[in-house]
């Protein structure tokens, strides 16, 4: 059976997702680098590791490989700027960005509903995208809020479930 790509991504988007943006730094010139990411998930309790995925084509892919640290900024219901912003190959993503200068320098914005400082303890390339594993050695995180939500290709307010 073949599998097109355009039925295939359909089916993928019945999958709610939360939204994250993936922080880093250039190790070239420090300069901060930051991504919208839906692939990411959980891989281990102990040691506490967490997996995210980035595309081939991704203009700071090296940035995350040569780094060797990553920020999990899981973004809150009213983030959506924040989504759109680094989903954009704006040379301008930084501007105004409130955030924190995390571990290594990485990163760490501000107003997410949990923040996840990582090291990378290995990357795996698979298809055409690279899986980043990192060991999480620094967690913030509210005790209320909502998380911002993706569903069949849209934003979606997670307390009615409309799209």
């Amino acid at each position: 059976m073949t599998v097109d790509q355009r039925t295939f991504r359909k089916a993928l988007g019945c999958f709610a997702t939360g939204v994250t943006v993936v922080t880093s730094i250039n190790p070239d010139d420090n300069t901060p680098a930051g991504v919208t990411v839906s692939a990411f998930s959980s891989v281990s309790l102990e040691p506490p590791l967490v997996l995210f995925c980035l595309g081939n084509k991704t203009s700071s892919l090296n940035a995350f490989k040569q780094s060797g640290r990553f920020v999990i900024n899981v973004l809150a219901e009213n983030q959506r700027d924040l989504s759109i912003r680094f989903a954009s190959r704006s040379d301008d993503k930084w501007a105004g960005v409130s955030m924190e200068v995390g571990l290594g320098g990485v990163p760490v914005l501000s107003g997410c509903i949990a923040n996840l400082e990582c090291s990378i303890v290995n990357t795996v390339e698979s298809g055409d995208h690279v899986i980043f594993i990192g060991e999480v050695e620094g967690i913030h995180y509210q005790e209320g809020g909502a998380p911002l939500l993706y569903f069949r290709g849209a934003y979606m307010d997670c307390c009615t479930g409309s799209v």
